[in-house]
């Protein structure tokens, strides 16, 4: 559970990171929050629960899943993994790689997607997003309208759940674990 007497981690309070090409306004807000100390309840009051989806076999099925209801006709994943050595402060959520060989006379292409490990423990929303995000770049290779517009197809609160786990990333970054491992919530 979140605990508002945890000390910052971060001390540049004024730092965020996460939300670059936002409006100020919405900095604001946010720095308002950081520093009443009350992102964490916020966050908590829209995703109480964390997930389930806690391995790599997991994980593949819920991307398999989804990929088969909304890119029935996309070519098939190989392997979908969380992955310890994504930085999420380097800005990598997740990745998405194509890789194509040569066997014999074919032409053979896996497709990989790899999740940064700190998601999975948090809200099956965020996950979600992720999964969504990573699998819209098996059509739509760069961020633009076409690639966003099947991110929103996919899942219809794409936008504001990208915001909000920003806000999230900024909570990890200033007061530590909003969801600890150790208590588990599961929804």
């Amino acid at each position: 559970m979140y605990n508002s007497d945890q000390p910052l981690r971060n001390n540049a309070v004024n730092n965020l990171t996460y939300l670059t090409g936002y409006p100020a306004h919405l900095h604001d807000q946010v720095q308002q929050l950081i520093d009443d100390e009350k992102l964490g309840t916020y966050l908590l009051k829209r995703y109480p629960t964390v997930h389930q989806i806690n391995n790599d076999r997991a994980v593949y099925e819920y991307c398999q899943a989804l990929k088969n209801t909304y890119l029935k006709k996309s070519p098939p994943l190989s392997k979908v993994v969380f992955d310890q050595s994504i930085q999420v402060m380097k800005h990598a959520l997740g990745q998405h790689t194509s890789v194509s060989r040569v066997h014999g006379k074919k032409l053979k292409n896996k497709r990989e997607i790899r999740i940064a490990s700190v998601f999975k423990n948090t809200p099956e929303a965020f996950l979600k997003m992720i999964v969504v995000h990573e699998l819209a770049h098996i059509k739509e290779m760069n961020h633009n309208k076409a690639f966003y517009q099947l991110c929103v197809h996919m899942e219809p609160e794409y936008h504001q759940l990208e915001f909000d786990l920003r806000l999230y990333l900024l909570h990890l970054d200033h007061f530590g674990e909003l969801y600890p491992a150790d208590s588990f919530q599961q929804g």
